[in-house]
């Protein structure tokens, strides 16, 4: 892998023109993530786009329904030729198995474990669920690997606890990853670059810190000098 693939954009934009802006002043970009707000404004043909581009994606859309849903949605859009799909691992292990069983080609398919806006009291207060977050994220991550899939997204925090469990070939996507010198904003359960990839993260899913840098390309080669040293 090269080290550039280590590292995805998060395209947190849903304008046209702010997009291609933003991507022109990445050359070296090599991996980009679309959530719900570009994807639902500009569609599926932007994977397409995307690609021709000559970039990965990783469409997080965090499927969760019942089983059939979730595998036809799994279906169809593993169809649009992204590298990446998500789906929420609370939706129980019938449902990821039904949702493997709709992926198509080389997309990988990814469980989320827990959300890292969530912290340890929300987790038990407002979520109901008992425990400590790393039994939680084990748990989901354990039935993510029974159903077949091909890794999760996670915490840094968590990405160590996961590689030990599941072995290294079990994919840690994790976003909460903020440098040094960045606002944490809205995640909870964060890390540097350099810590998440010493912890065992396998891609580092970065949206503001770049995006809204003054220096885009500067904020992204400052990241991969960061992480150069530990890789």
């Amino acid at each position: 892998m090269k080290l550039a693939e280590r590292i995805i954009l998060a395209l947190d934009v849903h304008i046209e023109e702010r997009l291609k802006a933003l991507l022109d002043q990445l050359p070296d970009l090599a991996f980009v993530k679309v959530g719900m707000e570009l994807f639902y404004s500009m569609g599926p043909d932007l994977v397409k786009w995307l690609k021709d581009r000559g970039l990965k994606v990783f469409l997080d859309l965090k499927v969760h329904d019942i089983p059939n849903t979730a595998y036809a949605a799994i279906h169809v859009l593993s169809q649009l030729g992204c590298d990446m799909l998500n789906l929420h691992c609370a939706g129980g292990l019938a449902m990821m198995q039904r949702a493997r069983e709709g992926l198509v080609g080389d997309t990988k398919l990814l469980g989320v474990t827990q959300l890292t806006s969530i912290d340890q009291a929300a987790l038990n207060e407002q979520l109901r669920i008992s425990g400590t977050m790393e039994d939680c994220v084990l748990h989901y991550a354990a039935l993510a690997k029974t159903a077949g899939l091909h890794g999760v997204v996670c915490s840094p925090r968590e990405a160590a606890m996961l590689k030990e469990r599941f072995g290294k070939d079990f994919i840690t996507v994790t976003p909460g990853i903020r440098p040094s010198s960045s606002d944490v904003g809205d995640q909870k359960r964060t890390l540097t670059p350099q810590e998440a990839i010493r912890s065992g993260s396998d891609y580092l899913v970065i949206g503001r810190p770049i995006t809204a840098s003054p220096d885009p390309r500067k904020a992204f080669e400052q990241i991969l000098e960061e992480i150069e040293v530990v890789v």
